[in-house]
């Protein structure tokens, strides 16, 4: 349904968190960034020497948290597996055509153990980071994979019965879902781990989320990392569903017995019992991000705004934001992530770049932007991928990137109450009306603002209403805070017959509203 939420911020989020329900999180490409700043320093830099210069960017762009992809290691075997691949080495060739076999560190996400190896600076480097970051007001997330780890991760030998394990010779029989590892107790055949509408990731060992041990393993490891930053991103949250679990790997043994309830929150309670103001984000798929939500998770991707945006258009986006509220305040916006081709090659304009920018960073929840995201990159890094291509800065969206997170920044945004206005034609037979949208945020000290999208590759036109609006003056100034232009409305008009817009082709407006008069 269409109403309004206050986006206050939970007590249950870090404090540099807590100032806003509207919070930016960026993602960093943690292995690349040090490769680039290391041969621009001429020295090897790690974690906790990032330059000032960079943090301070950071911080000045107004994000509330970094996210740090790639902090982990990934163990030996992960980057043979990586180097081999037919498939990944095509891919390498796309993105980095002169790549070689030093550019390859193996995937962030066939993690070894939780550890920071000493070339990113180590556990004292990783801290060293974060206490600058705090000094600025950002926060640190890293990220947590539950599902799985490296084949040769230090649980695989130690530990083998935290996983799902096949029959003697399922490792020949069925090689792209079993492998045969060597550990303590013998040579055994795992699974390697997998998402059931994908191929299995043979670079990974599947863990048995309804073993108590692995259970109790993963939960004790989760709070070790709380102690290391300020949340975590949860990487394919919803294949530790019991549901999911037992569907992907029904008629798989399943040692060890299973476990009561659900893991998240179990694990999300557990870490909270002594880090009260930890942040959980899960990357989550098939409509199972409100599930969840009522498991503890403070926000869940939305890649179903993000999909509609892409491809479905106005009307669906529409129909996707009518959803709960608080729904949507504890969702994640984004336009890019390591897994999705760059905004600015799929969306074949600026301009459509740009509208549908301000619409996923003026709705409720979180907004995640992507690191390049802001300069106009265009090429998808594979994740195994330690370099990347050089890439001219698209200077247009860096300063329309820079307007807009500039208007983010303002309490309004951080702090508002947020609704969707009703639109509706401007004349009989126009029904450009239908590719509009108009965001109304409001803040009883702060003021208001109002966000008008022209979603379609054409121009439109519409009328939209301020349904029980109380402007405080006879007229009402909007100054459009993404160009110059600035309109005055008598307010009796306004709230009688509704503001008339037209708009070029993915025009767009963010407007700070103001009453005046008496």
């Amino acid at each position: 349904m269409t109403g309004v939420c206050t986006l206050t911020a939970e007590n249950t989020l870090p404090a540099r968190l807590s100032g806003t329900g509207h919070p930016l999180l960026y993602e960093v490409n943690t292995r690349v960034l040090l490769q680039e700043l290391s041969r621009r320093e001429g020295r090897r830099v790690r974690l906790g020497e990032i330059p000032d210069e960079t943090l301070d960017t950071w911080a000045g762009y107004g994000f509330d948290a970094v996210w740090l992809m790639g902090v982990w290691p990934t163990g030996r075997l992960g980057r043979e597996i990586a180097l081999g691949d037919s498939h990944l080495r095509m891919e390498y060739k796309r993105a980095l055509p002169d790549w070689g076999a030093d550019d390859v560190g193996g995937s962030p996400y066939s993690i070894q153990e939780y550890t920071v190896s000493i070339d990113l600076g180590g556990k004292e480097g990783l801290a060293r980071l974060r206490k600058r970051l705090a000094e600025r007001g950002v926060g640190l997330i890293l990220d947590f994979v539950a599902n799985h780890t490296a084949r040769d991760g230090s649980w695989v030998e130690g530990h083998p019965e935290y996983y799902i394990s096949g029959s003697p010779g399922d490792d020949v029989a069925r090689p792209e879902v079993y492998f045969k590892a060597r550990t303590s107790r013998g040579d055994l055949v795992l699974a390697h781990g997998r998402d059931p509408a994908f191929p299995a990731w043979t670079d990974t060992a599947q863990l048995n989320i309804r073993s108590p041990g692995t259970r109790r393993a993963l939960t004790h490891q989760l709070s070790l990392i709380a102690e290391m930053c300020d949340g975590v991103r949860c990487d394919m949250a919803m294949l530790l569903l019991n549901d999911v679990f037992a569907r992907t790997w029904q008629g798989s043994a399943t040692p060890g017995g299973e476990a009561d309830g659900e893991f998240w929150e179990e694990a999300i309670s557990a870490v909270r019992q002594k880090h009260r103001g930890f942040l959980f984000v899960a990357e989550a798929y098939w409509n199972r991000e409100w599930d969840l939500q009522q498991l503890g998770f403070d926000y869940t991707y939305d890649k179903l705004l993000y999909d509609r945006l892409l491809r479905e258009g106005a009307s669906s986006t529409r129909h996707h934001l009518k959803a709960e509220l608080e729904y949507q305040m504890r969702s994640v916006r984004f336009l890019e992530n390591h897994d999705e081709h760059r905004a600015a090659r799929l969306l074949q304009s600026e301009e459509w770049h740009s509208a549908a920018a301000v619409i996923v960073s003026t709705v409720p929840g979180m907004v995640l932007f992507h690191e390049g995201q802001l300069d106009g990159r265009t090429t998808r890094l594979p994740v195994q991928l330690l370099r990347r291509p050089h890439e001219p800065v698209s200077e247009s969206l860096r300063s329309f990137y820079g307007r807009l997170l500039s208007c983010l920044t303002h309490p309004v945004f951080r702090q508002g109450e947020w609704k969707m206005l009703p639109v509706r034609p401007a004349w009989h037979d126009n029904a450009s009306w239908e590719n509009f949208f108009v965001f109304h945020w409001r803040h009883r000290r702060h003021g208001a603002r109002l966000v008008v999208v022209n979603y379609a590759p054409r121009t439109g036109q519409c009328y939209t209403s301020f349904p029980g609006e109380q402007f405080s003056g006879n007229s009402v100034e909007f100054r459009d805070l993404m160009s110059q232009a600035v309109y005055v409305r008598d307010a009796v008009a306004l709230l009688s017959k509704g503001m008339y817009f037209d708009l070029p082709p993915y025009g767009v407006h963010i407007f700070d509203v103001r009453s005046h008069g008496i």
